[in-house]
């Protein structure tokens, strides 16, 4: 008699992300399959801490929410638990912010892209973001001095602006401000 087994597929959940060792790595769980990125190099770090100075001031000043940056669990569902570089949430929103998490979607979601999670982040987390209703996604490619919103619509995103090098963004999200892409890169 042969008896043949079938490995079942191994799909993790927020339990085993909080059981990861805490060894200094960014790990997330992207439809129940397991991703560790390398620390960013300092150029991301530096473009990432822009940004988050001027979202982190707008958002105060006109007392819109709040912007969280990494690293900071967010858990869209019970198998997609992200750490993106840039979070914002509405005061609308607000009560998706928990002790420990975010738990449902913020109401914007901030990639840089590293070398080592371009395709993630532009192909991967986009369709996931837009499956898990996160309602806008802005993609910053430091290398390219680039920057990409998308707006979710019918559980897709659409482009809403491509922006490079030196021109100002006027986010949709945020109408009353402008972001020269130069401060980012400066």
């Amino acid at each position: 008699m042969h008896i043949q087994m079938t490995a079942e597929p191994i799909v993790l959940t927020y339990d085993d992300f909080c059981a990861l060792p805490d060894d200094g790595r960014r790990y997330e769980i992207l439809d129940g399959d397991l991703y560790m990125s390398p620390a960013p190099i300092p150029f991301h770090q530096r473009v990432s801490a822009n940004l988050n100075d001027i979202l982190r001031q707008h958002v105060r000043r006109n007392s819109l929410g709040q912007v969280f940056y990494a690293p900071v669990d967010v858990l869209l569902s019970e198998h997609n638990i992200v750490e993106p570089d840039l979070v914002y949430i509405s005061k609308a929103n607000i009560g998706i912010l928990t002790d420990k998490n975010i738990k449902g979607p913020p109401d914007l979601l901030v990639e840089i892209l590293s070398p080592s999670s371009a395709v993630r982040d532009t192909r991967d987390k986009r369709n996931i973001y837009a499956r898990c209703g996160v309602p806008w996604y802005w993609i910053v490619d430091a290398e390219r001095r680039s920057l990409i919103e998308l707006e979710r619509q019918d559980n897709a995103y659409l482009v809403t602006a491509e922006l490079s090098s030196d021109t100002t963004f006027l986010p949709r999200l945020f109408p009353s401000l402008a972001i020269p892409l130069s401060s980012l890169w400066e």
